[in-house]
């Protein structure tokens, strides 16, 4: 499994996304401003793994205070959160761990713990929300594998394999399921532009996976949907409105869209933390505007003109009649998702079933 984010004695590490695949460097974040420097720069990226690392460095943030008193502590704790939810406003599991570790300060302060006692707690459940991490990838892995052909070509865009979650990946990880089961797959990584994430993370996890994968450029999917080169799409999320609506890297839509007119199955995959009931639909889901040089360079080079203007949102929001179904660490649901989501998050759903 790739070490993409780990607790090591007084470190948070991480391996810098940015270098690969051209070297693997991992950085060391010693202080919770690291750690929000690294999400917010891209060090560390994919929906699942932010929250994780936003975890974990509010957990070290609060370990290395030098508060007495619990008053003074939480004040801390507080400024801790807010700097955390500042690094990227899209992807809900972020602010979805930052909600977690203030129910477990407000737990223990409320139980009368010590500012040490507070501490170790939220160490350990920052260590928590990794593992969990770990084991629903794998887990929806296994209900997505069951959605795969026995021989399948599976097109899938950006990243969402073990470099995007704490380990295996939500994606990629229906992916390596399936290839776990002996199913014959091969994938089509659509590179990703602008920050390349398919080019250089997906297909350099699923080349050290032994997986067969081409990439191509995103403007050549629809090209090879017409050409029935494609059986299914497989992507992640970044969050999930209660009405099925999903806000995924930016090219998503029209992969979508592609697939539909070509009658091909679209499929989600994503823990059940990047669900989020309280936003109705995808018009409301705020979209990150990312530094113009990453669509205006590409390392030191140049592509285009001094003084042109430059958009570069770094998500778009696919509307719920393009999915198929969304696959989660409790089962696989389909349409209508504002029905099947909520009956999903509240536990109603039996895990395994297939909505």
């Amino acid at each position: 499994m790739l070490p993409t984010i780990e607790w090591k004695d007084d470190v948070i590490v991480m391996i810098d996304q940015r270098k690969l695949p051209a070297s693997e460097i991992y950085v060391s974040c010693k202080t919770a401003q690291e750690v929000a420097r690294a999400i917010k720069t891209m060090v560390i990226r994919g929906a699942p793994a932010i929250g994780v690392a936003a975890a974990m460095g509010i957990a070290i943030g609060m370990r290395r205070s030098k508060a007495t008193g619990t008053k003074q502590f939480a004040t801390e704790f507080q400024k801790l959160c807010d700097l955390m939810a500042a690094t990227r406003p899209t992807a809900v599991n972020l602010f979805w761990a930052i909600e977690r570790m203030k129910r477990v300060f407000a737990d223990a302060a409320q139980g009368g713990c010590s500012v040490d006692e507070i501490k170790q707690r939220l160490e350990s459940d920052a260590r928590r929300i990794h593992d969990e991490d770990v084991e629903s990838c794998r887990t929806m892995g296994a209900f997505g594998a069951e959605l795969v052909p026995q021989e399948a070509r599976i097109l899938t865009h950006c990243n969402a394999g073990a470099l995007a979650t704490a380990g295996y990946g939500t994606a990629l990880g229906v992916v390596r399921a399936a290839a776990e089961r002996g199913k014959k797959v091969t994938v089509l990584a659509d590179e990703t532009r602008p920050f390349l994430q398919g080019a250089r993370l997906t297909a350099w996890e699923l080349v050290k996976d032994g997986i067969d994968t081409t990439v191509i450029t995103d403007n050549m999917a629809g090209s090879m949907m017409r050409l029935g080169q494609v059986d299914l799409v497989v992507v992640g999320a970044d969050r999930i409105a209660a009405n099925g609506d999903v806000a995924n890297k930016i090219g998503t839509y029209g992969v979508a869209v592609l697939a539909r007119e070509h009658g091909i199955p679209f499929y989600v995959a994503a823990p059940l933390s990047t669900i989020d009931l309280d936003t109705a639909d995808g018009s409301t889901i705020p979209i990150e505007e990312r530094d113009s040089r990453e669509v205006t360079h590409v390392g030191p080079s140049r592509l285009t003109p001094e003084g042109v203007r430059v958009r570069n949102p770094a998500f778009d929001v696919t509307p719920a009649r393009y999915i198929t179904a969304i696959i989660t660490e409790r089962g696989v649901v389909r349409a209508p998702f504002h029905e099947s989501l909520a009956a999903l998050v509240s536990g109603q759903s039996a895990v395994g079933s297939r909505q």
